[in-house]
């Protein structure tokens, strides 16, 4: 029981299902960086979204290739070599120069923005502030909703949604507390394709499968 709850847990938990599709998304990216930057060029790298244990252990960024700085509402302390953090806001980097950075990178953070029009500003500003961008975001249509881990349940009134969160253990073996169940149904806009590709006009698309079907969207500019 206990493996399988860690399978059911967030994305942040390295035994889980979320964690293990992240580091096979990183692969993509790790090709990608290869065939987009020269070797011995130091790529600075804004993560919206991002924590130092995703990045610590890479190897792009223990050999000084990467060089990361974390951008979330709060800075984060006692980061590794070559991370760094700041506190910000997404949809407002303005405190960052037209192409200040090499690459935004951001995994499943966009979907957290409340609003189409934050989704949009923070799509401007990822664009306006870099060369490059890697950003993802789950796939509003597939099956199991990334955030509970309930199948369909992104198209059930959101009424129903907090008590089924929080009144059974459905989501991930676990009762969520009302608090973060409320700021969770807030918050959570989730986007499908066509609005992915409406953000990122000029993107390519990468589509990732589970199950022959598309669990998750990376817009991406890199070839």
């Amino acid at each position: 029981m206990r493996h399988f709850k860690a399978l059911l847990a967030s994305s942040d938990h390295p035994d889980s299902f979320g964690y293990a599709m992240r580091n096979r998304r990183f692969k993509v990216f790790e090709a990608l960086i290869q065939k987009n930057f020269p070797n011995g060029k130091v790529i600075k790298v804004l993560d919206v979204g991002g924590t130092d244990y995703f990045w610590k252990d890479r190897e792009l960024v223990q050999s000084g290739k990467l060089q990361i700085t974390l951008l979330n509402l709060q800075e984060e302390k006692n980061l590794s070599n070559g991370i760094k953090s700041i506190a910000g806001d997404a949809t407002d980097l303005s405190m960052f120069e037209e192409n200040h950075f090499d690459l935004v990178f951001s995994n499943s953070v966009i979907e957290h923005l409340y609003t189409w029009e934050n989704q949009q500003k923070m799509a401007r500003e990822c664009m306006r502030i870099c060369n490059k961008y890697f950003i993802q975001t789950p796939n509003k249509h597939f099956f199991v909703e990334a955030h509970y881990a309930i199948p369909f349940i992104q198209y059930f009134p959101k009424s129903l949604t907090y008590s089924i969160l929080t009144k059974t253990r459905l989501s991930r073996l676990r009762k969520w507390d009302p608090r973060d169940a409320k700021q969770y149904l807030d918050e959570i806009r989730l986007i499908n394709k066509a609005e992915m590709q409406q953000l990122f006009p000029d993107a390519q698309i990468y589509k990732e499968k589970m199950m022959g079907m598309t669990k998750s969207f990376t817009a991406h500019n890199m070839g």
